[in-house]
Formats: C-alpha cells, structure tokens, sequence
C-alpha cells in the first residue's frame, strides 16, 4: 500500500457534508485498504467558521474556498454545498488546479454537466457525482457502467423523498395536501420552502440527468417538461382508487420507438396498484429502468439524508482515488447520439379527465363528440349526480393513448362547451 495519502478538501459541511467527514474518519482504515492508499482529510470550506462541528479538527476549517481547491496538493475535491455558483467556480478551479471531483449537486449538473464534463477530460481529471440522483441508490454508475452495453429504452421514477411522503399519506390517511405537508414538514422531510419539491425542480434536474446518461445525450434542465403536484386532491385519489391505481410524482425519461428522439418529463399519474412503483412508501425512492437486453430493473432505497447520499459519496470518493492511483479516468460524458429532445406535445399516454358538468340529456354526447373531433379516444366514462345538487354533475374520462397536445386541445375545446362548467382535474396514466 502506498504510504502517501490522498488529500481531499471538502466544500460544505451540512447535514451531508458532516456525515462524509465522520464516515472518512471511523472508516479511514477501511476505506485506505479498499483504496490502496490512506485518504487525508486536508480541508473544509464553510460559510459559518464558528460553528461547532463534531469530530472534525478546527485547523481544517476555512472559509476560503477557492484557497483551499488552489492548493496544488489536492488529490479530490468533495462539492455538497450546491447551487450553480460558487461551486460551479470552485469545481472548474479544482480542475485546473489538478483535482478530480465528486459532486452532489444535481442543479449544476443539470444545467453544465456538459461544460463541466468537457472541462474535465480536456484537465484528464475525474468527474462522479452518484449522490446527485436518489441518494444512497446505485444509480448512476449502474446506467453509466453495468448498462453500458445495452440500450435503454425507458427510466420511471420516484426520485424526490419530500413529495412521495406527502402523496403517501394523502392515499393511505385521506389527508389533504396541507396536512400532508404540514406533517412533512414536522418530521424534517420537507423545506421550510418546499418549493423546490413540491413544484418539481428537484425532480427535473435529476431526470436530466438521468436522461442524459441513459440516452447517451445531452438534455439540460430546460429540456425536461414539469408539473408540480400542489394541485393534486382527495378526489383525485379516490378516482386513483376506483381504477386500481395510485398516484406518485414521477420523473419519465423515454426514447422514441424509433430511436430518433428523447423526451423527460415530471408530473404526478396514476399508477396501477400492480407496478412495483406503486408500493414505494413514505420518503424511499425508487426507479424502474426498462431496457433491450436486461429487460426490467428496479432501484430502491433512501433518497436523501446525511448518512445515505454520505454513502454514495463515499463510493465515487474510492473510485476517484483508485483512478488517481492507477494513473486513468473513469468514464467520462457520453453524448454520441446528440438525439433531439421531443416537446411534450408529442409524449403520449393516457388521461383521466374529471369534469364538472350541467346534469341534463345530451351532455354525454357532446362530450364524447369533442373528444372525437381531436383523434382522442375514450376508454371508460362514469358519470353521477353531485349530492348537494343544484343540477350538477361529475364526469370522469379515461382515455386511450393520445398525444398531449391532442389531449390539450381536447380540453380547450371541452371549455368552450356551455354543458362543462369546469375541468376538476387531469392526471396522466402511466405505468401500464
């Protein structure tokens, strides 16, 4: 074993970052023997110097980053602080400084992953960041390596904690939405803003990613379609439950059957009961990768916390030091199909429409007409009075497979009737 440590510097020293620091210490015996090298922790950035921080020497502390990544005797910078800037800055500085990367920062992946990644092959430095997507799941170096022979087709998933928890206790309490995340919030899984969850930009940035890396193409941030799930409601489980199903926020990364075009998604749907996705509870992720030669794969485990995206860390930290050992880089961008990414006008699938219509002859038919005139094709429908009356009436539409934007067009229409006083809801069927 070599004698000569690694040096790493850690930036960020929260909740993820503490418990990275606390693993390199307890483990450091293992982690040398499983490296071939001892690793050192030889620095960490952080905002509030005073701060006390457990197991970690006061000497070691700065609040100097960009100081600490110019070092020159660096071996791996460890980047959980997030955002775009400054750890954008600091990850190209470590670059040019000499040091490979392991990052948790699915923003600034999402948004120059391509930038960053082509500034690390261009430096011949290491750039990993499995704890970007799903935590402690192995995800990414299973799409990126165990698959890099076959051809993925599909990845479906639940990737965000906060709002899997909160959708979990409206379906299995009867909970409304601010219940939900009001008690979310009490036990420490959501922000004091949820905006970022609950709206869907978590989830968007790691289906980015995830679209990128399965498709072997670039897909930014922009690219990706989002709905949050604020808007969704009892009624709307109570109709999930009517069909078997269930409803989930889900991220859906899919190539086009003919192979020449991409599309990444996020937005609730229903799902049947009868999908593994289904039973994911409380604040687990999980996500069903559907490819050519292995067929069906599904990750599961904690998406988030200090000691499980630690764990993941932790993995790309002894693969990076493995690689500056041996002299090499591991694998690096992939984007040689540069595959278009399709407009969520073409994604198809199935809806479940309720509308609020007047409770008299004929409305039926009007409705049924509408959906014909736009090439969308009714499944099931269910009609009933409202109890409190006043010559209302519930109409529930499920679909066949339809484009969005014919679906969209659909419900333009179905406005403009004098018969609908109102669209309650639309939800995507997926998982079927």
């Amino acid at each position: 074993m070599r004698t000569r440590p690694l040096k790493v510097a850690l930036l960020g020293c929260g909740v993820v970052g503490s418990e990275v620091a606390r693993i390199m210490t307890t483990h450091a015996d293992d982690l040398a023997a499983r490296i071939g090298a001892p690793v050192e922790l030889a620095g960490v950035a952080v905002r509030r110097p005073s701060k006390m921080r457990e197991g970690i020497d006061p000497a070691l502390v700065t609040t100097d980053a960009t100081a600490l990544v110019k070092r020159g005797d660096i071996d791996v910078v460890v980047e959980v602080i997030g955002g775009i800037e400054p750890a954008r800055a600091l990850i190209t500085t470590a670059f040019e400084h000499g040091a490979s990367v392991v990052s948790a920062n699915k923003a600034l992946l999402a948004q120059d992953g391509a930038a960053l990644h082509a500034l690390a092959e261009e430096q011949g430095r290491d750039l990993y960041y499995e704890a970007a997507v799903a935590g402690a799941i192995p995800l990414i170096r299973p799409l990126r390596e165990s698959l890099a022979g076959d051809k993925v087709n599909r990845v479906l998933g639940i990737v965000n904690g906060t709002t899997n928890f909160i959708l979990d206790k409206m379906d299995s309490t009867g909970a409304g939405y601010q219940e939900a995340l009001d008690e979310a919030t009490a036990l420490g899984y959501a922000e004091a803003d949820p905006t970022a969850d609950v709206e869907g930009f978590d989830a968007a940035a790691k289906a980015a990613i995830l679209a990128g890396i399965a498709f072997h193409t670039r897909v930014r941030l922009d690219d990706v379609y989002r709905e949050g799930m604020t808007e969704v409601t009892a009624a709307d489980f109570a109709s999930a439950t009517r069909m078997g199903c269930t409803i989930k926020l889900l991220a859906i990364c899919e190539r086009a059957a003919d192979g020449g075009s991409v599309t990444a998604r996020v937005h609730p749907a229903m799902i049947p009961l009868s999908h593994p996705l289904a039973s994911v509870r409380g604040a687990y992720n999980a996500v069903f990768v559907e490819s050519d030669a292995a067929g069906q794969l599904m990750f599961y485990g904690p998406g988030a916390g200090g000691a499980p995206t630690a764990s993941a860390v932790l993995g790309d930290l002894v693969a990076v030091c493995r690689n500056k050992l041996s002299g090499a880089t591991g694998p690096g961008d992939s984007a040689y199909t540069q595959l278009p990414v399709s407009p969520m006008g073409e994604v198809v699938t199935r809806y479940h429409i309720s509308l609020d219509v007047a409770d008299k002859p004929g409305v039926l038919a009007q409705v049924a007409t509408v959906f014909a005139e736009h090439g969308v094709s009714i499944d099931t429908v269910r009609q009933q009075g409202r109890q409190d009356g006043g010559g209302e009436a519930s109409l529930v539409v499920v679909t066949h497979r339809a484009s969005d934007a014919s679906l969209n067009g659909t419900v333009e229409a179905l406005r403009n009737l004098d018969t609908v006083r109102g669209v309650a809801s639309i939800m995507r069927v997926e998982g079927e």
